[in-house]
């Protein structure tokens, strides 16, 4: 048997260049600095508005373009808040009252605007776009199931070397960043981010992904349809430690990573989102009264025994400082009266950090200046208004609504979604106590994970997954409940088992 047979030919087709394009961005998005500035934002929206334009659409099904249906509600909601906040005559929006305050005190007269920086929610649209580009892209490529689980391994691989990068670098320079000094944050790893609780974040997200991809292949190799317990660590045996190595040598990297970051929130959430993770994958397998309630148990007790074997400084700051520190509560709360003095269509979009200064509560040390509310739904209220962020908070649930049944409705590639829903409950839970899903180096890749797993939440055409050559269901999903070879053949399906183990590397660069 050659290493030909496991090989996907390759054929030209127009929806190459927007699948490969995702691919360069989901990995690429992170490395400058978390791409928070203009230029990165603008060439990111770039390159996936050119893929959206070669965007597949043969294997989108009508729960796709309901989806899109969707996203394009709330991109016309969008469309109609930034009008109101550019246009010299709004439709709805009331003018902010400092227009008039500042042509009072200069004596002359200044055109009035909805939002209190003039022209600045059209200079704050980036992001944003380059998130919807990225999750529609993720709809449409993602539709196809190997697609989708290449864009799974790409978001995995280049999770794994940006934790890798940044472990080595705070080990050998830790004062710079790629090629710029670090100012903050000497003593955590950030990888190729500012801040450390995004880099957490991202590091266990990445590492939600491995663990999934671990199970998933350890599951497939298993001889019987449904784990026999008692018998598990022969089955495990059957099989060479070695070809797995590789997968669990990027888990650890990331969890290293995660741990080195030293955030708290970042560590905590991602250490969650692996113990749900891990149960929900192997839920069938459980027994059926305990069986979840042990394995959330013994994930706590691993989590626990992580934090204090790598995660000593952690553990640290939850002693000293609590989970949120007092500063950020005050931050909240004066945010608070920035949505109550302007509930409708908010400051204005990007306006935030001169919203704040005369709502900024007198338990805040005067050091430093806030440019963020450290809480992403109440920055997006204070700064679009309630409506539209109640629109955009309805469309997160539905967006996690569907990734919970394709979790629980899929026979095979479960993976898929679960590592979307995984790492949205992550991110969004994350970025209600700071701001990671308003750093595009994250956003960019993980809004396109959540559109592969969205694509992935519906039931395959009947047959469509089996015509490529030597493509097979992993065992135990999608197939009918035919017995199982003997016990003996198990050696032979072990000795193949070691060219698969390397299919999914060479597939990425197909």
């Amino acid at each position: 048997m050659t290493m030909r047979l496991w090989l996907p030919k390759i054929r030209w087709s127009w929806s190459l260049p927007a699948a490969f394009i995702l691919f360069f961005v989901a990995a690429a998005a992170p490395f400058p600095f978390g791409s928070t500035n203009d230029l990165s934002i603008a060439f990111w929206c770039l390159c996936l508005g050119i893929a959206v334009i070669f965007a597949p659409t043969r294997d989108l099904r009508p729960p796709h373009l309901w989806l899109l249906a969707g996203i394009g509600v709330i991109v016309a909601a969008y469309a109609f808040v930034l009008h109101e906040q550019l246009s010299d005559r709004p439709f709805l929006a009331p003018f902010q009252p400092i227009w008039k305050q500042a042509s009072d005190l200069l004596g002359v007269p200044i055109a009035p605007s909805a939002s209190i920086v003039k022209n600045e929610a059209f200079f704050a649209l980036g992001a944003p776009l380059a998130n919807i580009l990225a999750i529609v892209l993720g709809i449409t490529v993602g539709a196809d199931r190997m697609r989708a689980r290449r864009l799974l391994w790409v978001i995995a691989i280049s999770g794994a070397a940006y934790a890798l990068y940044g472990v080595a670098s705070f080990l050998i320079e830790p004062t710079m960043i790629l090629w710029r000094d670090k100012t903050a944050y000497l003593g955590s790893v950030t990888g190729t981010f500012i801040n450390r609780n995004t880099a957490a974040a991202y590091f266990g997200s990445a590492a939600v992904i491995w663990m999934l991809l671990i199970l998933e292949d350890v599951r497939r190799r298993l001889p019987e349809r449904h784990v026999e317990w008692r018998r598990l660590s022969l089955d495990l045996r059957a099989f060479p430690p070695k070809e797995i190595l590789p997968q669990l040598s990027c888990l650890l990297i990331c969890l290293m990573a995660m741990f080195m970051t030293t955030s708290r929130a970042g560590v905590g959430l991602s250490l969650l989102a692996m113990i749900v993770a891990f149960t929900l994958f192997l839920r069938k397998d459980l027994p059926p009264r305990t069986g979840i309630w042990i394995s959330l148990g013994s994930g706590a007790a691993v989590a626990l025994g992580l934090l204090q074997l790598l995660g000593g400084r952690v553990s640290s700051r939850f002693d000293s400082q609590g989970l949120v520190d007092e500063g950020r509560i005050e931050a909240w709360k004066s945010t608070l009266r920035i949505i109550a003095d302007n509930p409708w269509f908010g400051t204005g979009m990007g306006t935030f950090q001169w919203a704040f200064p005369p709502y900024r509560s007198p338990n805040i040390s005067i050091r430093g200046v806030w440019n963020a509310a450290h809480s992403t739904p109440l920055e997006l209220a204070s700064e679009v208004g309630i409506p539209m962020a109640l629109v955009v908070t309805l469309g997160c649930a539905i967006m996690l609504l569907v990734l919970a049944r394709g979790v629980f409705g899929r026979r095979r590639d479960v993976i898929i979604p679960l590592a979307a829903a995984a790492t949205a409950t992550l991110s969004l839970l994350h970025s209600c106590l700071d701001f990671t899903l308003q750093v595009p180096g994250y956003s960019i890749p993980f809004f396109a994970l959540f559109g592969a797993g969205l694509g992935q939440s519906f039931s395959s055409r009947e047959g469509r997954a089996s015509a490529g050559a030597g493509a097979t269901a992993p065992r135990g999903e999608g197939r009918s409940a035919t017995p199982q070879a003997p016990r003996a053949g198990r050696a032979t399906f072990t000795k193949l088992s070691r060219f698969e183990a390397v299919a999914p590397f060479t597939k990425i660069l197909l």
